[in-house]
């Protein structure tokens, strides 16, 4: 065996990251998609593990699913209050936890999804990268998702610092609407 090939898959079969499984059921009204969790939240195993990601602030200040519950209490909360999450990604490489070094991304099966969530109207994305790979990866291969709204938001990454915190949370308010509507 060539040492070079050797080394690469090695290198390769280290950078392939998977995503979770998604968080939803039958209340679910709207989707927040990611691109691929981070290095934090590969660790823990748990969305949006980051202590300086603003997802769970904004998810507790809007549905009462902050830090202050149990990882599977926020989940239930969101899915109690119509929020479903996912990534846009099953799989992909990446050195890192920055979006912009994704590479080879292959698409959730968002059939499945929609089997598990049918009410959902609106899907929200957690950045520009989680957007760009919805639409490069997932809209054609699953057309029943480009009758659903889709609204990218800033994303609540730390590396997304130039954003102030007013005008971020502002934005992802319009998660809560969308929530609130179809119950």
């Amino acid at each position: 065996m060539d040492c070079k090939s050797s080394s690469t898959k090695q290198r390769i079969a280290e950078y392939t990251l998977r995503s979770f499984p998604f968080s939803a059921d039958a209340r679910s009204r709207v989707l927040i998609l990611g691109s691929m969790p981070g290095g934090e939240s590969l660790r823990q195993q748990q969305y949006y593990a980051h202590p300086q990601n603003l997802f769970w602030h904004f998810m507790g200040e809007f549905f009462g699913a902050g830090r202050e519950l149990s990882y599977q209490d926020r989940l239930e909360k969101l899915k109690s209050s119509g929020v479903a999450l996912w990534d846009t990604a099953r799989s992909c490489l990446r050195e890192g936890s920055l979006d912009n070094n994704i590479k080879n991304a292959q698409p959730n099966d968002f059939d499945c999804l929609l089997r598990a969530a049918p009410n959902i109207h609106s899907i929200f994305f957690n950045g520009r990268k989680a957007a760009e790979l919805f639409r490069k990866l997932a809209a054609c291969k699953f057309p029943q998702t480009q009758r659903i709204e889709q609204i990218t938001l800033p994303s609540t990454s730390p590396a997304n610092a130039s954003i102030p915190y007013e005008k971020k949370l502002a934005a992802w308010r319009t998660v809560l609407e969308a929530a609130k509507r179809g119950r």
